[in-house]
């Protein structure tokens, strides 16, 4: 598989950084393409791949794939030797917290960020219903196995993680226990290093 088989449009200042965690989990070669804010996400060319000018997103053999969550579940079928999925029958909790933390976290976290708090008696009509019930809820999931999904790591494991890990050092999350313990189990890993380094050199 040559590098131009799977291109990642990203910037090291975005949820990119979950991608290219994902990537080096995989472990295949890629291309990476950098892509400045302002003019360049929003031309033509690359609002081609990503009408929505933002990153990151990736280009397999043709088939272009955004946002980081979906990006994530994609390369982990995509990339089946690498086993960052459970099977199809044990994936309840693989899509459950994955889609959680898009979805309900997501929003929760951006409105904490904006200094918007969701009235008591508006609570039904928004996703997540208030801040804390969601934290509570993901601090339950992260503490009820080793890993999100289970006992082994999976793409699902990226995702949460990313997002745990930037909550508590941005201040979206608290710096909760299970938080705290889940990182440690997973915020070591040599994939995750690699990424790190190769999105910092590239800020340089």
């Amino acid at each position: 598989m040559s590098q131009d088989s799977l291109v990642f449009y990203t910037n090291p200042r975005s949820r990119g950084r979950i991608a290219r965690w994902m990537l080096e989990e995989v472990g295949v070669p890629y291309r990476t393409e950098v892509v400045e804010f302002g003019p360049s996400m929003k031309s033509g060319e690359y609002l081609s791949i990503n009408p929505m000018g933002k990153v990151p997103a990736v280009v397999h053999n043709g088939t272009v794939v955004t946002e980081a969550a979906a990006i994530c579940a994609y390369l982990a079928d995509a990339f089946p030797k690498a086993g960052l999925a459970p099977p199809v029958s044990e994936r309840g909790d693989y899509y459950r917290w994955l889609f959680f933390v898009a979805g309900p976290l997501e929003a929760a976290a951006s409105n904490k960020a904006l200094n918007f708090v969701v009235p008591d008696d508006k609570e039904g009509l928004i996703g997540y219903g208030n801040l804390q019930s969601v934290i509570d809820t993901l601090a339950a999931a992260v503490s009820r196995h080793r890993f999100i999904a289970g006992d082994a790591f999976s793409a699902t494991d990226v995702y949460v993680g990313s997002h745990i890990d930037w909550g508590m050092q941005f201040g979206t999350l608290p710096k909760h226990p299970d938080f705290l313990s889940y990182w440690e189990r997973i915020g070591d890993r040599k994939a995750y290093k690699r990424a790190n380094e190769l999105d910092n050199q590239s800020m340089l």
